[in-house]
């Protein structure tokens, strides 16, 4: 059960800090989905993103206090010079596309490829088809996406950062995957040493073994 924390980071005890990055084509609303996230709001006017610049909240999953850390591209990816150290210490990311854009649904398969070079290869993956709002301009089918997601083991959704539909959902579905593999993680940890140490983790970025993703099935509606 995870729900979703405040807008502001108080100085709250945090057991764990998850680095999620962005990544995907230009203009496909990376920068929307993060300030959705992050601050709860939208901007029509957006500008492109210059220097990598990252946001945090903090909620709570299953009763720990979990900062996110979300990265944004910085507009870098209009050079193609999306560096390694962006990705270093990522254990979760999100690869967005408009599904009003065909070409940057014909691009992530050179994202994934980027990612899976750069970035721990148990990285938790969400794929995100953002602009779902704009149905009738939509080049991208949904079950095209589904495939693919399916074919590469990656978590699926279609989001509006404009409306707030999925938002939440999709960081929460990354989040709190990140978060069960690394308590099983602990917990084998612990068993292993036996002197309670298992909780040394907490509050470091966390390099995570290998999910077993599903696409969630149904309506996750579960916050």
């Amino acid at each position: 059960m995870a729900t979703a924390g405040g807008y502001g980071d108080a100085n709250q005890k945090v057991d764990y800090v998850f680095k999620v990055v962005l990544i995907g084509d230009s203009a496909v609303g990376k920068s929307q989905i993060l300030a959705r996230f992050a601050r709860n709001e939208f901007s029509l006017d957006s500008k492109a993103t210059i220097g990598v610049e990252f946001q945090t909240r903090t909620l709570v999953i299953q009763h720990k206090s979990v900062k996110a850390q979300i990265w944004d591209t910085a507009g870098q990816e209009r050079y193609r010079a999306v560096t390694s150290a962006y990705y270093r210490g990522a254990v979760g990311a999100m690869l967005v596309y408009d599904i009003t854009k065909r070409q940057s649904f014909d691009h992530i398969p050179r994202w994934l490829e980027e990612l899976r070079n750069h970035a721990d290869k148990n990285i938790v993956i969400i794929l995100i088809g953002n602009k779902s709002d704009l149905e009738n301009q939509r080049q991208v089918p949904t079950d095209d996406a589904k495939e693919f997601a399916e074919k590469e083991g990656l978590f699926f959704l279609e989001t509006s950062a404009l409306e707030s539909t999925n938002v939440e959902t999709a960081f929460m579905t990354v989040l709190t995957e990140i978060f069960n593999i690394v308590n099983k993680k602990n917990l084998a940890a612990g068993d292993s040493q036996g002197n309670g140490n298992s909780a040394s983790l907490s509050g470091k970025k966390i390099i995570v073994p290998g999910p077993a993703q599903e696409i969630p099935k149904g309506n996750m509606c579960c916050q």
